[in-house]
């Protein structure tokens, strides 16, 4: 156990090593940025309310630090991991306020170093990891209404809620089991609570409304894009073998996870108090969110994917420890700390060797070489600036991250055709056989892409 005066010394050095290894791995074993980061990238150059795939927020906060730091790679690790240690941080206050022990709290986070997606996946700053900060506040706040029942604190729940959402339309399903259990609490409580829980309700879509017009502006297209990553083959055996497949993965990826956690307790001996208010409040905002997940591959014959699991997973310590408390056995401390060591070097070390290791990774596309040698070809033939590619994501997204003059990314220009002219400067990326046939200026490629420049001579 450690005592009280260093509690919090070894928290912030816990947060301190994981910000600082989890940047530094990345940073010097990745040639480019993950695929995911360089789509955010490529979204936040030209910023809407709404994408073809996503929400607008990983968007925002991807070109906010583009604009601070320009196109340095650590910069975007960084951004990641900000994520991750707000919501570790979050987590760690209402491990604190529900266990009321700072030893127990500090576990409930370190816990977390078992789950891969805090870790090993955490360098791909996307959508998944966009949601963890608003997840796990949304979380301490709602315990904090349902404690304290302050006005402010369902105001501050309705903001978290609402970008939340506009990170990932998954959150809807820890916005659910949270309001359930403003329900199962609230039910014969005074009128004031409800009205709160109103309020948070009402922040909670006019923060939405931009994007939900954007959407009605756009053929849902976002929501279509969603239904199509899930969709099985068709067949009955979906709604019950994709279920199961979800199940059993998540069995998988718990598993060290559950060895930390049984490193603490004497005996398997868990009990559950349904009149432990506690208790029941993390059940509302940990198992419900997952049974509704199961219920939607049940009833649609939907795949789960693995990663859009992440955030779902950010209070599991916390119910760990409160369903063991009193299993407990703070002298094994010294085991636990030394299975966390292991996976907390493990991890990194893993990381860095497949990165080094493997070179066929997105991960070791050339993004930054192929630009420079795209402005070179550029600057031999014309005189304007480039301000716009379009392409996929990928290839395109790429130039406009590096490109010195941060060009705006375009996917389709089927509204937007009509409206470029050669004076603004534009490059399109694809096929080298189809643009070579069709390309009105500068053709040339670098394999497997081609491009074709139009600008001003």
């Amino acid at each position: 156990m450690i005592d009280k005066k260093n509690i919090y010394k070894a928290y912030y050095l816990f947060l301190f090593l994981h910000l600082g290894i989890w940047i530094a791995i990345p940073y010097f074993s990745n040639i480019n940025l993950p695929l995911d980061t360089i789509e955010a990238l490529a979204w936040g150059s030209d910023l809407k309310w709404g994408y073809s795939k996503h929400p607008p927020l990983s968007a925002f906060f991807a070109e906010i630090f583009f604009q601070i730091f320009g196109n340095q790679d650590w910069a975007f690790y960084m951004l990641s991991q900000i994520f991750v240690l707000t919501a570790f941080i979050a987590i760690f206050e209402l491990s604190n306020s529900l266990l009321e022990n700072k030893n127990l709290a500090l576990i409930s986070i370190l816990l977390l170093e078992g789950i891969y997606f805090y870790n090993f996946t955490s360098p791909e700053f996307n959508v998944n990891v966009s949601q963890l900060p608003f997840w796990a506040l949304s979380i301490l706040f709602s315990y904090r209404c349902i404690k304290l029942n302050q006005t402010k604190d369902y105001i501050f729940l309705g903001i978290f809620l609402g970008l939340g959402v506009l990170s990932k339309y998954l959150f809807i399903y820890l916005a659910s089991g949270i309001y359930l259990s403003f329900f199962y609490f609230y039910l014969n409580e005074k009128k004031d609570k409800l009205l709160n829980v109103l309020l948070s309700g009402i922040i909670f879509l006019i923060i939405l409304m931009p994007h939900l017009f954007w959407l009605s502006q756009n053929d849902f297209s976002t929501i279509s894009y969603g239904f199509k990553r899930t969709g099985g083959v068709g067949d009955l055996t979906d709604h019950l073998i994709y279920p199961i497949l979800f199940f059993l993965k998540q069995l998988g990826i718990l598993i060290p996870f559950f060895i930390m956690g049984f490193c603490l307790i004497n005996k398997f001996n868990m009990k559950i108090d349904l009149k432990d208010k506690k208790t029941l409040f993390l059940n509302f905002t940990v198992i419900v969110p997952i049974i509704l997940m199961i219920i939607t591959s049940m009833i649609m014959g939907a795949k789960i994917r693995t990663m859009w699991m992440t955030p779902f997973y950010l209070a599991l310590g916390t119910l760990f420890l409160m369903l063991f408390k009193k299993q407990i056995n703070l002298k094994k401390l010294k085991k636990f700390y030394l299975v966390f060591l292991f996976i907390f070097t493990f991890s990194p070390f893993t990381y860095l060797t497949i990165s080094l290791l493997d070179d066929t990774k997105r991960t070791d596309y050339p993004g930054k070489e192929i630009s420079r040698l795209v402005q070179n070809k550029w600057n031999d033939n014309f005189v304007n600036d480039i301000k716009i590619v379009i392409g996929d994501e990928w290839s395109a997204g790429n130039l406009s991250y590096h490109l010195k003059s941060r060009p705006v990314w375009v996917n389709d220009l089927k509204k937007k055709g009509l409206t470029i002219t050669d004076d603004q400067g534009v490059i399109y990326t694809g096929n080298p056989k189809i643009l070579k046939k069709v390309c009105p200026g500068v053709f040339g490629s670098i394999k497997p892409v081609g491009y074709c420049m139009i600008g001003k001579r």
